[in-house]
């Protein structure tokens, strides 16, 4: 009788600055889109689990929200969760802009130091991963990774493209051998663990920030209100947006309702690859005053309100 081959299985917490790449980082190692990626800054908001599969291991990587300075309710509870995934993890890969980091960005050098003196706090050692590697010389990339590795917090580093998949499998390798031997922790055919109500309503935000990113008010939220299967196998999905004051709807409805039209259309379709069958997307815009200061929506979101 042949012997049952060993598994590993455990938890990566990808943190780091708002647009450092941790979710395109994501997406690349599980081989499919699980999180949402953006040009708008804390587009994650709140920890998505992707499920990447290498050989007879498997690591859950936790897309944890960016790092930064909160200002409100809903940015203490984002900081909050990352360091929440962080502590909780087998593994902690942080996942740094090297072209913004050599360009002395004030917001982006302080987000990364704030994640170090974190690491410190905490106690915690993390794999550094220099992301954008295509836009830098190599000589500034040894230069950033030796400063950076002179803190003290890091215990490899490693230097990617996540958005061309460059060099990722050499990182994929290094949270296999970080993980433990375990049991899988999910269905080996299973690419995350966000709810498909969920999933769609992060579909639909990403298409809004996509398509008015300069407009947009960052404080909207999308919530999947009915998810009707059909007798013909297609679904039908209604959708609200809900934005803060009455001001911003116009900017999401656009012109003669081109904007939601556009939004909707590109959202059905990647949903009707998603699911492997026709969507029925309906979306309406509601005006909800302060949502960010609503409890139960936080409950929703798996974050913490009093954070």
């Amino acid at each position: 009788m042949a012997e049952a081959e060993t598994t590993r299985a455990g938890f990566a917490a990808i943190i780091g600055a708002p647009n450092a790449g941790k979710s395109t980082l994501v997406n690349a190692l599980v081989g499919r889109k699980v999180s949402i990626v953006t040009p708008k800054v804390q587009t994650t908001r709140f920890q998505v689990r992707g499920v990447m599969m290498r050989g007879a291991a498997q690591v859950v990587l936790v897309d944890t929200p960016g790092v930064f300075s909160p200002r409100r309710r809903l940015d203490r509870a984002m900081v909050a969760a990352a360091w929440d995934g962080a502590t909780d993890a087998d593994v902690i890969v942080h996942v740094v802009d090297a072209a913004a980091q050599l360009k002395g960005s004030g917001r982006t050098v302080e987000d990364v130091e704030r994640v170090i003196e974190g690491l410190k706090t905490h106690g915690l050692t993390a794999i550094l991963v220099l992301n954008k590697i295509d836009l830098l010389k190599r000589e500034e990339l040894l230069s950033i990774a030796q400063t950076l590795h002179e803190t003290g917090v890091y215990g490899e580093v490693f230097m990617i493209s996540a958005a061309n998949g460059d060099r990722i499998e050499d990182l994929a390798q290094a949270l296999v051998k970080a993980v433990p031997e375990s049991p899988y922790l999910y269905p080996e055919d299973q690419i995350a663990d966000l709810p498909q109500r969920m999933l769609a309503a992060e579909v639909t935000r990403e298409k809004l920030y996509l398509r008015v990113h300069d407009e947009l008010p960052y404080a909207l939220t999308v919530e999947t209100e009915s998810w009707k299967p059909l007798k013909d196998g297609s679904i039908r999905i209604e959708q609200t947006i809900y934005v803060e004051r009455e001001g911003h709807k116009p900017i999401i409805l656009g012109k003669n309702g081109q904007t939601v039209k556009w939004v909707g259309k590109a959202a059905r379709e990647e949903l009707e690859a998603e699911l492997d069958c026709k969507v029925h997307l309906f979306l309406f815009v509601k005006v909800r005053p302060n949502w960010g200061e609503d409890r139960a929506r936080f409950s929703a979101l798996g974050l913490d309100f009093d954070a």
